[in-house]
């Protein structure tokens, strides 16, 4: 029997997010050019890259931090530019963000930072914030005994604990983890992919996750864009120059995908030494 392919509007109701050919330039420097992909509903979606390729410029436009210079950013299959302020702020609040230095605040209490989302968007009682943030510490594997401590008192790995803790106690539909392993020790760095992983099975949430780390990759992730630096390609070149399944990234034979996952440094130090 063949496979009856969706139709765009059956597809378009998968999208949680698109970006529709987005440029962003800082001056005269253009970071992305024309990048255009969709995250799917229930997907784990990396997005992976070199340094300097613009994935942490892909991510604020995702979030609606900053705005691209050109081209268009979807949420749920509505374009961003037909919503207000109001409206992406209060929409803003479906989306749950780890911090790639977990970004807690070092004047509060374990317990203070992760009520804060709560506190500020939700009028609850007191009983209800504290056993939704007692409930999301240990769903990231924090005893009680953590609340009261202040973030200087813990470990790296630990605080990104408490930040994923944060950043799900308002149970958001997406969440984004901008280079989640980085600054961890092997150990701890598979601990926090181990909690990815249990975020999907425990809730209906789409995830995107910004990193360079392979092993992140292979571990949570079921589909993947690769992003090129725009100043090593030419002007009509893709700068996406992967966006399929895991299982593709990692079997691909294209020299720069490879190298990349592979961590083979080779291509690149004949291509800066013959620039110099």
């Amino acid at each position: 029997m063949n496979q009856i392919e969706p139709t765009h509007a059956a597809r378009s109701r998968d999208e949680v997010l698109r970006l529709d050919a987005v440029s962003r330039s800082f001056g005269s420097q253009v970071v992305l050019k024309d990048i255009s992909f969709s995250i799917r509903r229930g997907d784990t979606h990396a997005v992976i890259g070199e340094s300097g390729c613009g994935k942490s410029v892909t991510l604020k436009l995702m979030m609606a931090l900053m705005e691209p210079t050109a081209g268009e950013v979807h949420w749920f299959g509505q374009p961003l530019s037909q919503r207000s302020e109001k409206q992406i702020d209060s929409e803003r609040l479906r989306f749950g963000f780890l911090f790639q230095n977990a970004a807690l605040f070092d004047s509060m209490t374990v317990f203070d930072n992760v009520a804060f989302g709560l506190r500020q968007n939700m009028n609850l009682p007191d009983s209800d914030v504290h056993d939704r943030v007692i409930e999301r510490l240990q769903e990231v594997g924090l005893p009680a005994i953590t609340a009261p401590k202040m973030p200087s008192e813990l470990s790296g790995g630990m605080r990104k604990r408490v930040a994923l803790a944060r950043a799900l106690v308002l149970e958001p539909d997406v969440m984004f983890y901008d280079e989640p392993t980085t600054g961890l020790d092997p150990i701890m760095s598979d601990v926090i992919n181990e909690l990815i992983l249990r975020v999907r099975e425990r809730r209906e949430v789409t995830s995107v996750v910004v990193t360079h780390d392979m092993n992140t990759v292979r571990r949570v992730a079921n589909a993947v864009t690769m992003l090129y630096p725009r100043a090593l390609l030419n002007d009509e070149d893709s700068q996406v120059i992967f966006d399929g399944d895991v299982n593709g990234l990692f079997q691909s034979d294209e020299e720069r995908i490879a190298s990349f996952v592979c961590g083979d440094a080779g291509s690149r130090i004949a291509q800066m030494l013959s620039a110099a």
